[in-house]
Protein backbone atom coordinates (compact mmCIF):
# COMPACT_ATOMS: atom_id res chain seq x y z
CA UNK A 1 0.00 0.00 0.00
CA UNK A 2 1.48 3.34 -1.06
CA UNK A 3 1.94 6.26 1.32
CA UNK A 4 -0.77 8.32 -0.39
CA UNK A 5 -3.28 5.53 0.15
CA UNK A 6 -2.19 5.03 3.78
CA UNK A 7 -2.64 8.75 4.43
CA UNK A 8 -6.12 8.76 2.87
CA UNK A 9 -7.49 5.38 4.07
CA UNK A 10 -5.44 4.32 7.13
CA UNK A 11 -6.89 1.17 8.70
CA UNK A 12 -10.22 1.32 6.86
CA UNK A 13 -11.70 -1.29 4.56
CA UNK A 14 -13.33 -0.76 1.15
CA UNK A 15 -16.69 -1.77 2.71
CA UNK A 16 -16.33 0.87 5.43
CA UNK A 17 -15.40 3.55 2.91
CA UNK A 18 -18.25 2.57 0.59
CA UNK A 19 -21.17 2.95 2.99
CA UNK A 20 -22.91 6.18 3.99
CA UNK A 21 -21.70 8.05 7.09
CA UNK A 22 -23.42 10.66 9.28
CA UNK A 23 -21.12 13.48 8.14
CA UNK A 24 -22.35 13.01 4.56
CA UNK A 25 -25.66 14.63 5.55
CA UNK A 26 -23.96 17.65 7.12
CA UNK A 27 -21.38 18.45 4.47
CA UNK A 28 -22.60 18.31 0.87
CA UNK A 29 -20.15 18.50 -2.02
CA UNK A 30 -16.81 17.95 -0.26
CA UNK A 31 -13.60 18.25 -2.23
CA UNK A 32 -11.89 15.52 -0.27
CA UNK A 33 -12.67 12.56 2.00
CA UNK A 34 -10.24 10.87 4.38
CA UNK A 35 -10.76 7.70 6.41
CA UNK A 36 -9.09 6.33 9.52
CA UNK A 37 -10.04 3.17 11.43
CA UNK A 38 -8.84 0.94 14.22
CA UNK A 39 -10.07 -2.21 15.97
CA UNK A 40 -10.33 -2.00 19.74
CA UNK A 41 -10.53 -4.83 22.26
CA UNK A 42 -13.39 -3.26 24.19
CA UNK A 43 -17.18 -3.15 24.03
CA UNK A 44 -18.71 -0.40 21.84
CA UNK A 45 -20.20 1.32 24.91
CA UNK A 46 -16.73 1.73 26.43
CA UNK A 47 -15.25 3.03 23.17
CA UNK A 48 -18.13 5.49 22.78
CA UNK A 49 -17.57 6.83 26.31
CA UNK A 50 -13.96 7.51 25.35
CA UNK A 51 -15.13 9.26 22.17
CA UNK A 52 -17.23 11.57 24.34
CA UNK A 53 -14.00 12.60 26.08
CA UNK A 54 -13.13 14.47 22.87
CA UNK A 55 -15.38 17.21 24.24
CA UNK A 56 -12.52 18.25 26.53
CA UNK A 57 -9.31 17.09 24.85
CA UNK A 58 -8.00 15.94 21.46
CA UNK A 59 -6.07 12.83 22.65
CA UNK A 60 -3.39 13.15 19.98
CA UNK A 61 -0.10 14.95 20.59
CA UNK A 62 -1.04 17.08 23.60
CA UNK A 63 2.07 19.24 23.33
CA UNK A 64 0.86 20.37 19.90
CA UNK A 65 -2.92 20.55 20.02
CA UNK A 66 -3.79 20.68 23.72
CA UNK A 67 -1.47 23.53 24.75
CA UNK A 68 0.77 21.08 26.56
CA UNK A 69 -1.96 19.83 28.90
CA UNK A 70 -2.33 16.07 29.11
CA UNK A 71 -5.61 14.66 27.83
CA UNK A 72 -7.51 12.98 30.71
CA UNK A 73 -6.44 9.38 31.21
CA UNK A 74 -9.66 8.43 33.03
CA UNK A 75 -13.26 8.78 31.98
CA UNK A 76 -14.82 12.04 33.16
CA UNK A 77 -18.34 11.74 34.51
CA UNK A 78 -20.99 13.58 32.49
CA UNK A 79 -19.08 13.96 29.23
CA UNK A 80 -21.34 11.36 27.65
CA UNK A 81 -24.35 13.67 28.23
CA UNK A 82 -24.43 15.04 24.71
CA UNK A 83 -26.34 17.98 23.26
CA UNK A 84 -26.20 19.54 19.82
CA UNK A 85 -24.01 22.62 19.68
CA UNK A 86 -21.57 21.50 22.37
CA UNK A 87 -17.93 22.41 21.73
CA UNK A 88 -15.62 19.48 21.02
CA UNK A 89 -11.81 19.71 21.07
CA UNK A 90 -12.24 23.51 21.24
CA UNK A 91 -12.45 23.95 17.45
CA UNK A 92 -15.47 21.79 16.62
CA UNK A 93 -19.19 21.81 17.34
CA UNK A 94 -21.31 18.70 17.84
CA UNK A 95 -23.83 18.73 14.97
CA UNK A 96 -25.22 15.19 15.25
CA UNK A 97 -24.89 12.13 17.41
CA UNK A 98 -26.35 8.72 17.94
CA UNK A 99 -25.81 7.65 21.55
CA UNK A 100 -23.51 4.69 21.79
CA UNK A 101 -22.64 4.85 18.10
CA UNK A 102 -21.52 8.12 16.50
CA UNK A 103 -20.44 11.74 16.90
CA UNK A 104 -20.47 14.18 13.98
CA UNK A 105 -18.57 17.44 14.26
CA UNK A 106 -18.22 20.60 12.17
CA UNK A 107 -15.53 23.22 12.32
CA UNK A 108 -16.85 26.01 14.58
CA UNK A 109 -15.28 28.79 12.54
CA UNK A 110 -14.94 27.70 8.93
CA UNK A 111 -12.68 29.81 6.77
CA UNK A 112 -12.79 30.57 3.08
CA UNK A 113 -9.68 28.40 2.77
CA UNK A 114 -10.91 25.46 4.90
CA UNK A 115 -14.14 23.89 6.06
CA UNK A 116 -14.70 20.36 7.30
CA UNK A 117 -16.98 17.85 8.97
CA UNK A 118 -16.00 14.61 10.66
CA UNK A 119 -17.87 11.56 11.93
CA UNK A 120 -16.55 9.14 14.52
CA UNK A 121 -18.44 5.84 14.40
CA UNK A 122 -18.24 2.87 16.77
CA UNK A 123 -19.57 -0.52 15.69
CA UNK A 124 -19.31 -3.99 17.22
CA UNK A 125 -16.76 -6.16 15.44
CA UNK A 126 -16.90 -9.38 17.46
CA UNK A 127 -17.75 -10.22 21.08
CA UNK A 128 -15.87 -7.72 23.23
CA UNK A 129 -14.27 -6.01 20.23
CA UNK A 130 -15.22 -2.77 18.46
CA UNK A 131 -14.38 -0.94 15.31
CA UNK A 132 -13.77 2.82 15.43
CA UNK A 133 -14.06 4.47 12.02
CA UNK A 134 -13.55 8.13 11.24
CA UNK A 135 -14.58 9.88 8.04
CA UNK A 136 -13.36 13.41 7.45
CA UNK A 137 -14.88 15.57 4.71
CA UNK A 138 -12.96 18.64 3.57
CA UNK A 139 -13.41 21.69 1.40
CA UNK A 140 -10.34 23.76 0.58
CA UNK A 141 -10.44 27.30 -0.76
CA UNK A 142 -9.25 28.31 -4.20
CA UNK A 143 -6.48 30.65 -3.04
CA UNK A 144 -2.92 29.93 -1.98
CA UNK A 145 -3.89 28.87 1.57
CA UNK A 146 -6.40 26.37 0.21
CA UNK A 147 -3.85 24.88 -2.19
CA UNK A 148 -1.25 24.56 0.57
CA UNK A 149 -3.78 22.85 2.84
CA UNK A 150 -4.91 20.53 0.07
CA UNK A 151 -1.29 19.45 -0.40
CA UNK A 152 -0.41 19.07 3.28
CA UNK A 153 -3.50 18.59 5.45
CA UNK A 154 -4.22 14.93 4.63
CA UNK A 155 -0.72 13.92 5.80
CA UNK A 156 -0.76 16.17 8.86
CA UNK A 157 -4.22 14.95 9.82
CA UNK A 158 -3.16 11.32 9.38
CA UNK A 159 -0.23 11.88 11.78
CA UNK A 160 -2.43 13.56 14.40
CA UNK A 161 -5.51 11.36 14.05
CA UNK A 162 -3.51 8.15 14.00
CA UNK A 163 -2.10 9.16 17.40
CA UNK A 164 -5.61 10.11 18.58
CA UNK A 165 -7.15 6.78 17.60
CA UNK A 166 -4.28 4.76 19.03
CA UNK A 167 -4.53 6.69 22.32
CA UNK A 168 -8.30 6.11 22.48
CA UNK A 169 -7.70 2.42 21.72
CA UNK A 170 -5.11 2.13 24.52
CA UNK A 171 -7.37 3.87 27.01
CA UNK A 172 -10.49 1.86 26.09
CA UNK A 173 -8.53 -1.39 26.36
CA UNK A 174 -7.16 -0.49 29.81
CA UNK A 175 -9.26 -1.96 32.62
CA UNK A 176 -11.10 0.74 34.59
Amino acid sequence: MGLRRVVREWGSSPQERGRPHPCDEHFPDPQDALFRAVSIDAEPAVVFRWLCQLRVAPYSYDWIDNRGRRSPQRLTSGLDELALGQPVMQIFELVAFQNGHSLTLRLRRPREWLDLAVSYEVTPETEGRSRLLVKLLLRYGDGPRGRILEATLPTLDWIMMRRQLLNLKRLAETPA
